[in-house]
């Protein structure tokens, strides 16, 4: 199949499911989310999860996929989306990669570095030592394992200093060579990227403020509150440090109150949209669409109908 993969990238709430649906309309896609909090399973409302109308419009994949319990890595990303590709493409339909978790996209494209998974038992003993002895005493440990990376960190940057020890500790290699290495994938088919982004980011906010407050409305707090019954979480969990769901845990015990867990939310999402943009602007992007168009959703399919059918 000579048709290229699609991708559509944009901050959050910027109308990537409205533009979704128009293109399953009108193209025979299948869709790979680029999204690191639709991985989880049911986590719905405050992922903005598209609806089962909206799933039924074209096949989804990459959603409700793990359990909030668990964690799901861009190197996991990358290699699904790989054999996704391959997949669909076989199947004679076309990939249409959406999403707003821009790594994801670096690490399909560019790769990742040869790093070791996070080692639960190990990071344990490490932040049990830092607990007895102190962050600078691991850094000291990281300085004489690794004088260069320790050089590059501060004594009390507790998550770097983790995590550098603990590659140094899996790999038995200085830090520099695990990310110098990199995997040797087969190449991507041609792609065609597109991004959805705002003209005026006082309408990004007003409408990331609106839609907090829907997802209030739909039962956000509740389904938190399912969520922690019906699985093991704590905050430190990948699932649970997703915005909107770590304001409301911290409203769920007792440290604030609903006004400031729905400003502090609101506030957080706004954070995101704006590294979201900073992520886009140092992309390579084929062609930027503002959002705040009323025909946004027919400009992306226009672009990757032409797309499609350019030889």
């Amino acid at each position: 199949m000579s048709a290229p993969v699609l991708v559509l990238l944009g901050p959050t709430a910027s109308g990537k499911t409205a533009a979704v649906a128009r293109i399953a309309r009108v193209l025979p896609i299948e869709l790979i989310s680029v999204d690191s909090a639709l991985v989880f399973r049911d986590m719905d409302i405050g992922t903005a999860k598209p609806s089962a109308e909206e799933q039924a419009l074209c096949p989804h994949h990459l959603i409700d996929i793990v359990s909030p319990e668990e964690a799901y890595s861009a190197a996991r990303f990358a290699a699904d989306a790989r054999r996704l590709i391959a997949d669909i493409r076989a199947r004679g339909r076309i990939p249409l990669l959406a999403g707003g978790t821009m790594l994801y996209i670096k690490a399909l494209r560019e790769g990742l570095s040869d790093l070791p998974e996070a080692d639960a038992s190990l990071r344990a003993d490490i932040d049990a030592r830092a607990a007895e002895q102190g962050w600078p005493a691991l850094h000291a440990e990281l300085a004489r394992l690794d004088p260069d990376a320790a050089a590059r960190l501060k004594p009390t940057d507790a998550q770097r200093i983790q995590r550098a020890l603990e590659i140094v500790m899996l790999t038995g290699r200085p830090l520099a060579e695990s990310y110098a290495k990199r995997e040797d994938d087969a190449p991507l088919p041609p792609m065609t990227v597109l991004s959805l982004e705002p003209s005026d980011r006082a309408w990004l906010h007003r409408r990331i403020e609106q839609r907090f407050d829907q997802m209030l409305e739909q039962g956000l707090v509740d389904e938190l509150r399912s969520l922690r019954t019906k699985y093991r979480l704590d905050a430190g969990m990948p699932s649970m440090r997703c915005v909107g769901y770590r304001q409301v845990w911290n409203y769920l015990e007792g440290e604030v109150d609903a006004s400031t867990m729905r400003d502090t939310g609101i506030y957080a999402t706004r954070q995101l949209a704006k590294r979201q943009i900073t992520w886009l602007r140092s992309m390579q992007i084929d062609q930027r669409i503002d959002c705040l168009r009323d025909d946004a959703a027919d400009a992306v399919m226009d672009a990757f109908a032409r797309s499609v059918r350019t030889p």
